[in-house]
């Protein structure tokens, strides 16, 4: 089987790199992909919506009128749900939105989503290097020349500076480095940008 190729753009000539089969050939699972990113965005949810209930309302300590006699029904307190100003019953409260995936089922899905970007040809390699001095305008003629549809997402490696501010700026671009790629943004992505300093930690989060 032909090792695995992938363009590299932006260099003053043409030229291709060899992509890990592990990573970057390995099998789309969509269950995996889909629980993955589910419990993605989940952990993304605050879970701060809350009210408060009767015994975190201010006032209504005593009751507030007698037990008897007045041909009332009897209450204890007018912080109870059904008085107005009262508290909320079974009032939703702080939570987390978390599900546990193991480390393997992550790296699975990464792996795969990966590897679909590079079966339909939407992934290819960035060199940092001419990205010395940020130019958000050479990376939009990079993109342009590239001719892949966006949203696009750029994983470069955390000390390419230059790289990072010249695709920040673009529309529908989200730049992200290697220890914080998820599998949501590649799916979302249409088209995938990796740099060559960054090709190695990424390999090394999928497998």
């Amino acid at each position: 089987m032909a090792a695995l190729k992938a363009d590299v753009l932006g260099g003053t000539a043409a030229k291709s790199a060899t992509l890990g089969e592990a990573v970057f050939g390995a099998e789309l699972k969509r269950h995996i992909v889909h629980e993955v990113v589910r419990a993605e965005l989940n952990a993304h949810r605050a879970g701060t919506r809350g009210a408060k209930t009767r015994g975190m309302v201010s006032g209504g300590r005593a009751k507030p009128w007698r037990q008897k006699g007045t041909g009332r029904a009897r209450q204890g307190t007018i912080r109870a749900p059904h008085f107005t100003g009262g508290g909320v019953a079974f009032a939703p409260g702080m939570r987390s939105f978390d599900v546990k995936v193991n480390r393997k089922v992550r790296r699975a899905a990464l792996a795969g989503a990966l590897s679909n970007h590079v079966g339909n040809g939407t992934l290819a390699l960035v060199d940092g290097g001419a990205f010395e001095t940020p130019s958000t305008k050479q990376a939009k003629a990079l993109v342009e020349k590239w001719g892949k549809e966006t949203p696009l997402v750029v994983v470069a490696h955390e000390d390419e500076i230059g790289l990072i501010k010249s695709f920040r700026n673009l529309e529908r671009v989200l730049v992200t480095v290697p220890s914080e790629l998820e599998v949501a943004p590649i799916v979302w992505a249409r088209s995938v940008l990796v740099s060559e300093a960054a090709l190695p930690l990424v390999e090394g989060k999928a497998s």
